[in-house]
This record gives C-alpha cells, sequence and structure tokens, in this order.
C-alpha cells in the first residue's frame, strides 16, 4: 500500500520510499521530499492535483546520485519547492530498467548525453517534456541551480501548456520509431569484422580499452574482438587478440582492479586505468571472468598473469558478494564515511603500521604508492608497477586486506538481480572449464539453482529482483537473455542435464513473451506487462550486453541443440529487423554482431558418448570444451539415452568405439569420425576454434 498523505515538507517520519526493498529508495527514505515510488497513484496523484511529474532515477551504488541528494533532496527549502510544484517519483534503475529505457532515450535526444541521477520532468500521463542528469544546489560551469531549473519547468507547464504538449508529443513519437528497416540479412561475417575494425580504431595500443577517460572495460566490446579472431585476416587476428591481452592485463595491474580484495570497480576516470570510480558492479565481475577465460582460451601468454584476476574475483565473490539465503549482491557502493574511495586508498604511513617500515617500502615501490599520492588528500590508490609474480607480495595484501576490513566498509545492495546474477553464472562456469577448477562450476550451480527456486512468481514467471526474503518486479529480455545464456553454460560446462531443459523453458518464454511477430522483433517488455508511456526496446551494448543480441544468440543456440526451427525461425527475422544497423554500425551492437555470425557459420556441437563421470568421457569432454568456442555446444550423453531437451537425431548412429567414451565434432548436420583420444581432436577440422 503506498499512503497518500502529500503535505511532508517538514517531514519528522520516512515518507513513503520506507515500504520499499529497493537499497536505493530507502537511502532516501528520510528526505524531507514526498517522494513516491513508481507506481499507478502516482501518476493519479498527478492528474489529480495537475501537477507535472518530477521523475529521478539512479541506484544505489551512484556517486552522483548520492551528491545531489545531499546538496537537495535532503535541504528542506528544496523539498518544499519539489512537494509544491511537483509529484516527485523515484525510481532504482537496476529494478525498474524499462522506465529508466524510456526516460533515459528521452534525455540523450534532448541533451546529446545520459548519465545517473537522471531527472526528467513529465506530465501526469507521464510523456516527457525536459529533463537532464546531475543539477548542481547553485548555478555554476553552465548548468543551472536545481531550482532555477524546477521554477522555470513549473513556470512553463503553467504558462507554455500547449508549447509543453506539443514537446511532449514530439519526444514521445521519436521514442517509438522503429529500427531502420531491415529486409534483409546482414552477413554476419562481415559484421563482426567491420565492428572488429572499428572498434580496433578506437583502441588506445598503450593502456588498452577504447577511447580516453573515462574508460570503462566494455565487455561486450572485448567479446567481440575474441569472437571475430576466426574470421579476420591472421595479421589483423592478432592484433585483435593481442588488444584484449592488453586491455585484460592492463585492467588487472591498474587501480581500476582492488589489489587487496580482488574484484573490478566500474571505470577508472583517467585512461590509463589508474584511479577508479570506486562502486563495484556485479555484472562487471561476471562478465570480466568470460572475458579473462576466453584469453586464456585462446592461447594468451604467459597464461599465469590472466588466471590471477579470475581465482581472486572469484574469491571476492564468495567472501563480499554472496548471501547467505543464496544468489549475489547486486553492488558495493563507491562511497563510505561519507566519501569517495576512503575505503580502498592508502598513505605510507598506513602500509607502514601494518607491514613494518622495510617491507613498506618494497611494497609501496610495486605498488606506486608515494608521500604525494595520485589520489584526494596525499592518498594512493594501488597498482602493480612491476611484474614481479602475484605471489612476492601475497601475505603484505592479505595482511593489508585485514587491516582495510576494520574500516568503515561502502554499503553493499544486498538485493539479488537476476541479469546480473545470470551473467556472473556464465562466467563462472566458463571460467571453470579454463582453469580447470570445478569448484567454480559448483558456485555457478548454487546462484542458478537459487533463482531457480526463489526468482518467479506464482505462475512460474521469472522475476527480475530479490531482496529481504521476498522475489518481486516481472523480469524482462535482458533477465531472460542473460539466464538463458546461463543455464546453456552450466550445461556446456558438465553441471547436471536438467540445465538444458530449464534453457529450452527460458527460450519459449522469450519467444511467446518478448517476440512480436507483426514487428520482427524483441522488446525489452513483456507482452502481458506493466503499459508504459511506449514499450520499450532493448537497452544497447555497454556496460551489459544488448538484451536482444543476447536472447538472439540463446535462441541460435538452444535451437541447434534441442532441435528447434521455430526459434531458428525468431533469431532470424530479428536479424533481418536489425540488419540494416548490423550493416551500417556493427560496433554499436557487437552482441547481436555475434549472433548473426552463429546464425551464418552455424555452431558447433561436440557430442560425447560415455559413462558419466568415466575419467575418459571427462577427458574428452574437457578437451572439447576447451577446442570449441564458447557458444558452441558440449554434449555428453550416456550410451543409449537421450538427455532432457536434447534433440534426437544428434545421438542417430553415435554410439562409443570397441567400447570406449567416443567424441564426434559437428558443424550443422555434418560431423567427423568418432575419436577416442582426446589429442587427437587437435586435428579435426571443426576443432581448433571451430
Amino acid at each position: 500500500m503506498h499512503s497518500h498523505d502529500t503535505d511532508r515538507s517538514t517531514r519528522q517520519t520516512p515518507n513513503r520510499l520506507a515500504e520499499e526493498t529497493s537499497a536505493y529508495l530507502r537511502q532516501h527514505m528520510d528526505n524531507p521530499v514526498d517522494w513516491w515510488p513508481w507506481c499507478p497513484e502516482a501518476l493519479a496523484e498527478a492528474r489529480k492535483t495537475d501537477k507535472p511529474l518530477l521523475i529521478s532515477i539512479g541506484y544505489s551504488a551512484c556517486h552522483w546520485c548520492h551528491v545531489m541528494a545531499h546538496e537537495s533532496f535532503e535541504d528542506p527549502e528544496t523539498a518544499a519547492l519539489m512537494n509544491r510544484l511537483f509529484v516527485n517519483i523515484k525510481v532504482d534503475r537496476e529494478e525498474r530498467p524499462d522506465v529508466d529505457q524510456i526516460y533515459m532515450d528521452t534525455v540523450v535526444g534532448l541533451t546529446g548525453h545520459g548519465g545517473w541521477p537522471l531527472t526528467v520532468f513529465c506530465r501526469p500521463d507521464g510523456a516527457p517534456f525536459h529533463g537532464g542528469t546531475y543539477y548542481p544546489p547553485t548555478s555554476r560551469h553552465g548548468l543551472p541551480s536545481f531550482r532555477e531549473v524546477l521554477t522555470s519547468v513549473d513556470s512553463a507547464y503553467r504558462g507554455r501548456r500547449e508549447s509543453v504538449d506539443q514537446t511532449a508529443e514530439r519526444i514521445v513519437s521519436g521514442l517509438a520509431r522503429p529500427p531502420a528497416a531491415g529486409g534483409t540479412t546482414a552477413s554476419g561475417v562481415l559484421a563482426v569484422t567491420e565492428a572488429a575494425m572499428r572498434l580496433l580504431q578506437q583502441a588506445d595500443p598503450d593502456h588498452g580499452g577504447f577511447g580516453t577517460a573515462p574508460k570503462f572495460p566494455t565487455p561486450p566490446n572485448l567479446l567481440l574482438l575474441l569472437s571475430a579472431c576466426d574470421e579476420l585476416p591472421p595479421h589483423k587476428a592478432k592484433e585483435a587478440l593481442e588488444h584484449v591481452i592488453l586491455s585484460c592485463r592492463e585492467m588487472a595491474r591498474g587501480g581500476i582492479y582492488d589489489h587487496l580484495g580482488g574484484g573490478f570497480h566500474r571505470y577508472s576516470v583517467d585512461d590509463n586505468w589508474g584511479v577508479p570510480h570506486f562502486e563495484k558492479m556485479l555484472y562487471d565481475q561476471g562478465q570480466l571472468l568470460s572475458v579473462y577465460a576466453e584469453v586464456l582460451r585462446r592461447g594468451a601468454e604467459p597464461a599465469d598473469e590472466l588466471a590471477w584476476p579470475i581465482r581472486e574475483t572469484v574469491d571476492f565473490l564468495r567472501r563480499e558478494m554472496t548471501g547467505p539465503e543464496g544468489g549475489l549482491f547486486a553492488s558495493l557502493d563507491a562511497d563510505s564515511e561519507g566519501e569517495e574511495g576512503t575505503f580502498y586508498v592508502w598513505t605510507i604511513e598506513q602500509i607502514e603500521q601494518v607491514l613494518g617500515a622495510q617491507d613498506a617500502v618494497d611494497f609501496c615501490a610495486a605498488h606506486g604508492v608515494t608521500a604525494r599520492g595520485n589520489f584526494e588528500r596525499g592518498t594512493t590508490v594501488l597498482r602493480e608497477l612491476h611484474d614481479e609474480g602475484r605471489e612476492r607480495f601475497a601475505n603484505a595484501r592479505r595482511r593489508l586486506l585485514e587491516m582495510r576490513n576494520q574500516r568503515v566498509r561502502p554499503g553493499t545492495d544486498l538485493k539479488r538481480v537476476a541479469s546480473w546474477n545470470a551473467l556472473t553464472i556464465s562466467g563462472l562456469a566458463r571460467a571453470s572449464s579454463i582453469v580447470g577448477d570445478p569448484t567454480l562450476l559448483d558456485d555457478a550451480v548454487a546462484v542458478a539453482d537459487f533463482m531457480l527456486e526463489n526468482m518467479h512468481d506464482a505462475n512460474g514467471r521469472l522475476l527480475r529482483v530479490w531482496n529481504q526474503g521476498r522475489a518481486h518486479v516481472p523480469a524482462f529480455l535482458d533477465d531472460h537473455a542473460a539466464l538463458l545464456g546461463a543455464l546453456l553454460d552450466l550445461h556446456r560446462a558438465g553441471a547436471d542435464d536438467r540445465f538444458l531443459g530449464a534453457a529450452a523453458r527460458v527460450a519459449q518464454d522469450i519467444a511467446d513473451r518478448f517476440f512480436d511477430g507483426e514487428q520482427g522483433d524483441l522488446f525489452l517488455t513483456p507482452a502481458d506487462g506493466e503499459v508504459l508511456l511506449q514499450r520499450p526496446r532493448s537497452d544497447h551494448d555497454g556496460a551489459t550486453p544488448h538484451s536482444t543480441g543476447l536472447a538472439t544468440l540463446g535462441l541460435l543456440r538452444v535451437a541447434s541443440q534441442c532441435g528447434r526451427p521455430d526459434l531458428r525461425e525468431i533469431a532470424d527475422r530479428v536479424l533481418v529487423t536489425h540488419g540494416t544497423r548490423l550493416e551500417r554500425a556493427p560496433e554499436s551492437v557487437p552482441t547481436l554482431a555475434r549472433a548473426a555470425l552463429a546464425a551464418e557459420r552455424g555452431l558447433s556441437t561436440a557430442v560425447i558418448v560415455g559413462a558419466r563421470n568415466a575419467a575418459s568421457t571427462d577427458a574428452l569432454a574437457q578437451r572439447a570444451r576447451w577446442l570449441l568456442s564458447p557458444e558452441d555446444a558440449v554434449l555428453v550423453c550416456e550410451p543409449g539415452t537421450i538427455p532432457d531437451g536434447v534433440d534426437p537425431s544428434w545421438l542417430q548412429g553415435r554410439n562409443p568405439v570397441d567400447g570406449r567414451p567416443t567424441a564426434y565434432m559437428c558443424r550443422g548436420s555434418e560431423c567427423s569420425l568418432p575419436v577416442t583420444d582426446p589429442e587427437r581432436l587437435d586435428r579435426l577440422p571443426n576443432g581448433a576454434n571451430a
């Protein structure tokens, strides 16, 4: 229930947000602002009072969201102005990416850029007519003060309503515009190679990554370059692989990586990965596990330089991100004690207190700690300056971590987000096969079981968020697409056959509820979801994958493994719908480009027939997992059985040779001769990097 009292400008008690489970919304429950959560009652209140909506969107680990909250939303005079002129709605973008997508597209269209906090002004029906991101409390750097914005928006709404309505209608019309008409299927090979060439033009040859500061890891771009290695001319393939290796090495040695606790921060504010924006997001950890695993699979040398970030990131997930009930937490805040980065940075004196003077000299020299520092007030963000092997300072890092753990910790957003948990399941499963550590697969299975058991409604429909003992918010396409990929990755890595059957059911849900046959496209929201201003399409590749691309890739994988031509047809139609974009700007949709490549080239499948858990069966399966690309399938079947969900045609005529576990390597309907020796898989035409 949402309370309906409205005069709260001199608040002594928490506002409506106290009734929410979202950590971000609850951060604002003591504001004097009369906040509503996103709900029909808020829009009804706006219609009743004829006030415009002020919609403020952010997330719990967002530093500038905290800044604007302290400066404006906690200020009684600003709050009184907001309460008098607007119906104020606070949205957690991590819970409601559909609402965020609509209004982010609006602000990018109006201003040319976006970000959080997102501040949008709308008519009572939710149609936006003005917006921006962060507004300061006093005018500076060309930005008007927040109060000036409030009064000018109110003045326009009261005095120039016709102009406001025209602006709103124009924005809404623009939001509804479909992708540029496709009409033909773009070549996946051309899309991936062209995207790779354009990304390499943006590549930073000195520090890795793309472009200049601020610099994000952008896993979808890195995975595109890795996929392109099989299609580019040899010298360009070498350049692409070497750039991903450089990026992974520089990120792991830079300040964007947490050298004491493991795991990656969200981005760096400079171009050499030196000083991060300190929040830690679950989706970065999961995707980067996949990237590092694929770099190792493709033969990065020396391998140990890129294996330790996997091990340490997994340790971080186990220690700090795993909930006692199951599942993985969403994020760690950037701030503690009201300041960004305080938890993570060091001075020479602090390090001397822990390590002693002599050991501190060596540690500081190796990790860039100086009296001047590289961060605020003479403090230093640790980075690895010299490649002396990770073991040399392992004990020093452990002692410093123990001391750091006594500091005031950044807040942890305890909610479990379906898509981010699923991306991390994929990362753990893929890394398990490559580093040969079955405990990573155990971790992945545990997270998947938590999701499958706890994150569904009474009708078995996936829910996006689990928090404070309950799941809520109907899941979006990104949740379904990431879960589909996760279940397929679990099955590929050797987890139970039940995960392939579960994947087929998720794929069916995507086909039934997210695919629009008339438009030939997948949408972010389900057909039976909440009716919004418009039905938003997929987000784009950025920090997380383009959900239409990820879903299309998953549908192709299920179609191949489970014998589902109907799902293949949906994937093909989506690729036709986006054909023009794939031809003109494939670098903007790298995940969709990878799906187009899979559709054109076909996916490979290793069929291994042999007794489960027999050492020789496992050896064949492990070799196949190393040789085949991550989206290719590895089917392990007991002789005479057909596992749940597997297309029976994969097993027709495929039997053990001389009673020994036997592998058949297939692309499409063509398969190799049977092989019983794992080493001979290397010499098969469909073997290495097929």
